[in-house]
């Protein structure tokens, strides 16, 4: 029935509940506009000034754009940040669907996938102290090693692309334990019976997986995947307490360059105009990684 052939008591009722649903819905589209919204436009329009934090933006267009592509060490962070990309799928990702399907339905399971648990309660920042002392010059792994004879040891936080390898290996050591408890949810939401047939069908271990686990556990590796992509697409903490992006800028990622240019040089404009290529950067990865799994989905 629409609005037309509806009593006037019928259309008043109508415009009350419409009404009452705006007032419901107002205060929290009211709170992604001024925490989420405003801050973006802002963002975007101090890109395209001059400003140093103190009197008025001055408009200079794309040129804090231009001078960001003209930079080396800018291209360094972009660099930097895919191989963030790249090792974080396949380190912690891996590593945590491999603890999954070892501890999945074993007895005690719980009780081993606890360990790998324990480094996600740390912040990016703790994680950052502890591999430092463990990875700087004479550090825990140099003496350890030194007692095995081996004195020749790489600059473990120094040289590049070293340092940004050991980085993502000590963000594998903290977040292999949530991913392993999310895959080891997607393993016990598996029906029994596909399992069950399968299993006298033959198919055991390699097989098994390929056949019945990995596609099930499809949909839930997509979120995973998506969270690890905009996570190391964002990367700061750990580098911040690692290598501070040194030496030099040899290991500094996007979000840390926007961070320096705009907390540490006072260049507001080209620090809101890296945090906008890294918001647009972001957003394209998401899209097109969903618009691909849709796809895969539907068969397209």
């Amino acid at each position: 029935m629409t609005d037309k052939t509806l009593s006037p008591k019928a259309l008043r009722r109508n415009d009350q509940y419409r009404w009452s649903a705006l007032g419901f819905i107002a205060p929290g589209v009211l709170l992604v506009a001024v925490l989420l919204y405003l801050p973006l436009l802002w963002t975007t329009f101090l890109s395209l000034t001059e400003y140093n934090g103190l009197g008025d933006p001055e408009w200079i267009g794309l040129e804090n754009y231009v001078e960001m592509f003209d930079d080396p060490g800018f291209i360094g962070s972009v660099l930097n940040t895919l191989l963030w990309v790249g090792g974080t799928l396949l380190v912690p990702v891996g590593i945590g669907l491999g603890v999954a399907l070892l501890t999945w339905n074993l007895k005690g399971g719980t009780w081993l996938r606890l360990p790998f648990l324990i480094p996600y309660a740390l912040s990016g920042i703790g994680v950052g102290v502890i591999w430092s002392f463990i990875l700087s010059g004479d550090g825990a792994l140099d003496q350890a090693l030194a007692a095995f004879g081996i004195a020749d040891t790489p600059r473990w936080l120094v040289d590049a692309p070293l340092n940004t390898v050991v980085m993502i290996l000590a963000t594998a050591w903290q977040g292999v334990g949530v991913n392993a408890l999310l895959f080891t949810i997607g393993l016990q939401s598996i029906p029994r019976e596909p399992l069950e047939a399968a299993r006298m069908d033959g198919a055991n271990g390699l097989r098994l997986f390929r056949s019945i686990l990995w596609p099930m556990l499809r949909p839930l590796t997509a979120v995973v995947v998506g969270l690890s992509i905009v996570a190391s697409l964002k990367t700061f903490d750990i580098v911040q307490g690692m290598t501070k992006g040194g030496p030099g800028r040899d290991s500094e990622t996007l979000a840390l360059t926007m961070y320096k240019e705009t907390f540490v040089n006072s260049e507001y404009g080209l620090g809101s105009a890296i945090a906008v290529f890294l918001t647009v950067v972001t957003l394209i990865a998401s899209i097109l990684y969903l618009r691909q799994q849709l796809s895969s989905k539907h068969g397209v």
